[in-house]
C-alpha cells in the first residue's frame, strides 16, 4: 500500500471555479481522498486558497481564524442585490462627481472594529439552509451584524468609476458587504466587481499555483509551514513516540511558552503535534503521523 500524501498546497484560484471545484481537483491530481481547504473564495474570486492533503486537512482549523489581505475592485454608481457584479442591480446613481479624496476619506470609518451586516446572498446558514438558497427562493433575508475587524485599508487607485482597494481583514470581514456600505455611506451606491486574497496570515499568493492550468504542481509543502504563525518547540525522537502513542504525560518534560495557547512540536523540523494550553495544563490538541 502507497504511503498518503501529506502536506499543504498554496493554490492560486482563478475566476470561475468553486472552491470545491479547487479541491475536487487536487483530489483527482494526486489520488488522494483526505483533501480541505481552509477559508472559502466566491467563484468571482481570485487568489490565495490553501489547500491540505492526507494529514494535514487536522489543521484546516488552526488557519480559518489567520487575518486576510485582499486587493478588491469597487465600482461605483450600481448597487446589486448580491453586494457583487453577479447580482441584480438595485439601484443606479450619477458617480460622476466622486472624487479620489472623498473615497480616502470616507475609508476611515470602516478601519476598526465595526459592526457588519453579511450579505443576504451568502453562505451563512439559518435552521440548516444557507442564506443564499433562502435569498433564491424568493424570502425576505435579514442578517443580523456581527462585529468584525479591518486593520486597514489603501486605496490603490482610482478610474472612475472603479477604485481598488488593498483590505487587511480579521476572520468573518465581507468584502462584499464592505463595498456595499462604502457606497452608502457616498450616497451613490457600489458593488464589488473583483476580488482577490493575496494573503492568509504568513502564507502569500506569490507561493501559490494554478491547480486549473496544465502543468505539474509542485510538490506539497511541509506541515510545519501550513501553522508558520504558531510559537514551535524542538523535541527529540523518544518524545516524538511517546506522543505519536497518545502519551500525554510526555508535555510535562517540555519547556512550552507560558504565552501561547498553541505549540507546533517539531522534530526535526517536522510537525509530529500541536499542544493545547489549558487551566489544567498542556494537551495534545493535534498529533501527525506522517509529515514530511
Amino acid at each position: 500500500m502507497s504511503r498518503e500524501a501529506c502536506g499543504l498546497l498554496l493554490v492560486d484560484k482563478p475566476r470561475g471555479p468553486t472552491s470545491f471545484a479547487a479541491v475536487a481537483r487536487v483530489r483527482w491530481l494526486l489520488h488522494e481522498k483526505r483533501v480541505g481547504h481552509a477559508g472559502t473564495l466566491d467563484p468571482l474570486a481570485t487568489g490565495l486558497l490553501p489547500i491540505l492533503v492526507g494529514e494535514g486537512t487536522k489543521l484546516v482549523p488552526f488557519l480559518m481564524g489567520l487575518d486576510k489581505e485582499y486587493e478588491a475592485t469597487v465600482r461605483f454608481g450600481v448597487a446589486t442585490d448580491t453586494y457583487d457584479a453577479e447580482g441584480r442591480v438595485t439601484a443606479t446613481v450619477d458617480a460622476s462627481a466622486l472624487t479620489e479624496g472623498a473615497i480616502g476619506d470616507a475609508l476611515g470609518a470602516f478601519v476598526g472594529r465595526i459592526a457588519q451586516r453579511p450579505p443576504a446572498y451568502s453562505a451563512i446558514k439559518r435552521d440548516g439552509k444557507r442564506l443564499y438558497e433562502l435569498a433564491r427562493s424568493g424570502e425576505a433575508v435579514v442578517v443580523d451584524e456581527r462585529e468584525v475587524e479591518i486593520h486597514a485599508i489603501d486605496l490603490l487607485g482610482f478610474a472612475p468609476p472603479d477604485a481598488t482597494l488593498r483590505v487587511r481583514c480579521g476572520k468573518g470581514t465581507y468584502i462584499r458587504s464592505l463595498a456595499h456600505d462604502l457606497g452608502a455611506r457616498l450616497a451613490m451606491g457600489a458593488h464589488l466587481s473583483a476580488l482577490r486574497r493575496t494573503r492568509i496570515g504568513p502564507l502569500a499568493v506569490t507561493d501559490a499555483t494554478d491547480v486549473f492550468a496544465d502543468t505539474p504542481i509542485p510538490p506539497l509543502r511541509p506541515l510545519a509551514e501550513a501553522v508558520a504563525h504558531l510559537p514551535a518547540c524542538a523535541i527529540d525522537e523518544p518524545t516524538r513516540d511517546q506522543l505519536r502513542r497518545g502519551q500525554q504525560r510526555a508535555l510535562a518534560t517540555l519547556a512550552l511558552p507560558r504565552d501561547a495557547t498553541y505549540v507546533r512540536l517539531l522534530e526535526s523540523n517536522a510537525l509530529v503535534a500541536i499542544a493545547e494550553r489549558s487551566e489544567a495544563g498542556w494537551t495534545l490538541a493535534r498529533v501527525f503521523g506522517n509529515d514530511p
